[in-house]
């Protein structure tokens, strides 16, 4: 039983290390404040669960004592990760609209811009107002 319980607690904490080192590498590496989220938000939030159930494992198996903390800060982890991004990419798209805020084009190509052509229903979120005539549009005909 110890030497499974090493293995799943090596494993735990490898998985959970290679997705923060991944997750921090985007966040540095990659162009645009857009991109640079998914680093944050996916793999090092994924990492840093991995790490923590490392720690469940360890106490659990090896020392006996259950504890609940770590399960606590996953749970709060999980919850505000995807909010603050949410948050940052909103402002960022404010700041951009508003002319705030330039950067270079991401890796993926430029970012669609609104009325362009073939391009009548992308305006969902580029914070455009509404155009009269259009379904979700209360501006006065």
């Amino acid at each position: 039983m110890s030497v499974l319980a090493d293995i799943a607690i090596v494993a735990l904490l490898l998985l959970g290390g290679g997705f923060a080192l991944i997750g921090s590498w985007g966040l540095v590496r990659l162009p645009s404040t857009m991109e640079r989220l998914h680093g944050p938000t996916k793999a090092t939030t994924l990492g840093l669960g991995g790490l923590l159930l490392a720690s469940v494992v360890y106490f659990q198996l090896r020392l006996g004592i259950w504890t609940a903390h770590e399960l606590l800060i996953s749970l709060f982890l999980f919850i505000t990760a995807p909010i603050s991004a949410n948050m940052i990419a909103k402002v960022h798209l404010h700041r951009t609209r508003a002319g705030a805020a330039t950067e270079r084009d991401s890796i993926a190509g430029a970012p669609p811009r609104p009325g362009g052509e073939g391009d009548e229903g992308a305006d969902w979120a580029t914070f455009a107002a509404p155009q009269p005539g259009t379904p979700a549009s209360t501006a006065s005909d």
